[in-house]
């Protein structure tokens, strides 16, 4: 049940859909951002509770969660399919606003994998085969002795990685913030319990 009195969300705040509202933030900074407007620090825990933050990029917002994609056998894929679990954040600068997330991960190495890694370029999709993310190195050479030998192998139109695909995170807490005078910032957080639980509103001290 919704907590917060829905006249005190005015302006950037307004909207029964934190999802609606994410989008009309993230479309905002596509106008105002020099730079990945959808870049997103992204933090897991790994086995011992040790925390692990990386950018990565926001690849959708769909009507009940936020897509990315990345290498299942990096560190963050392991963390990730380890705890079911994780938190992210957007900063814009541009508009002294960020956005954050926290909840459950699910993977989907489905249709919706295979379109975006179809849409990228072909450097990227012969880049995802070669590198063994999150994995020791020799040399920038041999990395890229490794890409001209994928492809030749995989040719023009290569298949999806098995080893590659998307997560989406199913919020069940997201909070809206944006700089005020005096740093008497306005943050608003919808939090429930479970993914498909109401949510409620509060408004939070800054």
């Amino acid at each position: 049940m919704e907590k917060q009195d829905m006249t005190d969300r005015t302006g950037i705040f307004a909207g029964d859909d934190p999802f609606v509202i994410a989008q009309r933030w993230l479309e905002e900074a596509e106008q105002s951002e020099i730079n990945d407007p959808n870049a997103v620090a992204l933090a897991t825990v790994d086995a011992t509770g040790l925390p692990n933050v990386r950018m990565v990029l926001l690849k959708e917002i769909s009507p009940d969660s936020f897509w990315f994609y990345t290498n299942y056998n990096s560190a963050k894929g392991r963390e990730l399919e380890q705890s079911g679990k994780a938190a992210m954040v957007l900063h814009w600068k541009s508009l002294r606003r960020q956005l954050r997330i926290r909840g459950t991960v699910t993977r989907e190495d489905g249709p919706e994998a295979d379109a975006y890694y179809a849409s990228r370029s072909l450097k990227s999709r012969l880049g995802a085969w070669a590198s063994r993310q999150s994995e020791p190195l020799e040399s920038r050479t041999a990395l890229m002795a490794k890409v001209a030998k994928i492809t030749a192998q995989k040719g023009p139109n290569p298949e999806r990685p098995p080893f590659w695909g998307g997560f989406r995170l199913s919020p069940v807490e997201i909070e809206f913030w944006a700089d005020g005078a005096f740093r008497l910032h306005d943050r608003f957080v919808w939090r429930r319990e479970h993914p498909e639980n109401e949510w409620e509103i509060h408004r939070l001290n800054p």
